[in-house]
């Protein structure tokens, strides 16, 4: 039982990083807190404002995203700690190993494949939805056999319907995006400046047209009375849907996955984390309250409901930008979880955790090319034949048990290693770090029983590969640190 509690010291993960040089150092501030952008700006701003606000909060669905925000603050404070203090690959894998013991590193090392590799499938299919209907547009058209997943009905212009087979284009985002990360972090970071350039400009773009369109009228009654069912209206409907919208904020711990790749990570690391963060929240709630202000959010259940505000405003001709940003905002958001995912393999292999392959680093890309490659295949064949339903609530479950892991390993190593050298300390720590804590865990409580059933039943396949293979490899088995 000893063993199961073995942890990394923080200064032997800090001797390490600095001593490991295979991951090449390209990365700044802008680069970071693009990565952040990237990743955040996407299914959340594009997609759930308009269903939540439809099933769950109604005009409220702007508190969801500040109750939802509120959590991400207080544990992206405790990221930027941990991320200034251990600038490695890993996220809250290499931080829960060097504080909580390395079988809580494994619970959330298993824990963030499942959301990475979900959150990139997902967001693979609402891409190729997008993309469908953009050229359609354009008079290209995709055979419907090859537009959606394997026995998805699709509907044709003649109202004739034909079942799908494959859905081609989330597998050609994936290759491309999984090439794109084989071939270099700089240039895929460099990419990934130019579309959350494009994204933001549609989304600030968006705000200033229709701004002048709000009817006050619609955001009343701002919380519509619950009907019965917890998830539905009242204040626990704003929970619920603030729990759902948290599937909006995932993209700021990505960034903390590219540490071993930042330039200064002491000190660009909490830059990114938090402004990132700061600036989508903001986003966030402002497009929220302009969609809910301009539509009755009763008509919101939609799968574009921006290109639904747009066309509210009469400005119908905004939908095609509105699709091009919406692309561009979830090309990104492949982009980053496929990065982070690949990052994540990479420092389990690290430990001993995961064979020694998943380790090896391209020569000349100096990239994890095995992990980036494997990471790609797993995300693409669900993508390719699976209509994923609930996989928000899912991301978001894994993302918030991340985050109580992480705020309640700041604590632990405060009092265990008071004396450590902090470039970036949490402010408030006492306070900020257990009601980061305590609201995760508030918001994992209003998910749904069949959420926490395959949260759990994906832990326990992480449990019989660490116990039959990661316990007996580890790194610490052989020569403990501690």
């Amino acid at each position: 039982m000893t063993g199961l509690f073995r942890r990394k010291s923080v200064t032997a993960l800090q001797a390490e990083a600095a001593g490991d040089h295979s991951l090449k150092r390209a990365l700044g501030p802008l680069n970071l807190t693009a990565l952040g952008v990237g990743a955040i700006i996407g299914t959340g701003i594009f997609v759930l404002t308009g269903t939540v606000a439809a099933q769950n909060a109604g005009p409220a669905v702007i508190l969801s995203f500040v109750l939802a925000g509120i959590a991400s603050i207080f544990a992206a404070l405790c990221y930027s700690e941990f991320a200034s203090l251990v600038p490695m690959a890993g996220s809250a894998y290499t931080y829960g190993y060097a504080t909580l013991g390395e079988f809580v590193a494994w619970i959330i090392g298993w824990d963030l494949v499942l959301e990475y590799a979900l959150a990139a499938t997902t967001v693979a299919i609402g891409w190729s939805g997008y993309v469908v209907s953009f050229l359609d547009g354009l008079g290209i058209h995709i055979p419907a056999h090859w537009q959606a997943a394997r026995g998805t009905v699709v509907t044709l212009a003649d109202g004739s319907q034909v079942t799908a087979l494959l859905n081609l284009p989330a597998v050609f985002i994936i290759a491309v995006i999984t090439t794109l990360l084989v071939v270099g972090i700089k240039e895929s970071a460099s990419v990934n400046n130019v579309i959350v350039l494009i994204k933001v400009a549609v989304v600030l773009l968006f705000i200033a047209l229709a701004a002048s369109h709000v009817n006050p009228d619609n955001w009343h009654p701002f919380i519509p009375p619950n009907t019965g069912a917890r998830e539905h209206f009242g204040f626990s409907g704003v929970v619920a849907g603030a729990a759902i919208v948290f599937f909006a904020y995932i993209g700021f711990d990505s960034v903390t996955t590219a540490a071993q790749e930042a330039k200064n990570p002491q000190r660009d690391m909490p830059i990114a984390i938090i402004g990132s963060l700061v600036a989508c929240t903001v986003l966030y709630i402002v497009v929220s309250a302009i969609a809910t202000g301009v539509v009755p959010y009763t008509e919101l259940d939609v799968p574009a409901p921006i290109a639904k505000v747009a066309d509210y405003t009469g400005l119908g001709f905004f939908g095609a930008f509105i699709k091009i940003g919406a692309i561009a905002g979830l090309t990104s958001v492949i982009l980053v979880q496929l990065l982070g995912q690949s990052r994540i393999f990479y420092s389990m292999s690290r430990d001993g955790l995961l064979p020694p392959f998943v380790r090896r680093v391209h020569p000349r890309f100096r990239t994890p090319y095995i992990t980036s490659i494997l990471t790609g295949l797993a995300v693409s064949i669900p993508a390719a034949i699976l209509p994923v339903r609930d996989a928000a609530k899912l991301v978001s479950i894994g993302t918030l048990l991340a985050f109580v892991i992480v705020c309640s390993g700041i604590l632990v190593l405060r009092i265990r290693e008071p004396n450590l050298p902090r470039p970036f300390k949490t402010p408030l720590v006492w306070f900020v770090a257990p009601m980061g804590a305590l609201s995760s865990a508030y918001l994992m409580a209003y998910l749904d029983r069949q959420t926490w059933i395959r949260l759990l039943v994906w832990l326990v396949i992480g449990l019989a590969i660490y116990f039959l293979y990661s316990r007996s490899h580890s790194r610490l088995a052989v020569k403990p640190d501690r």
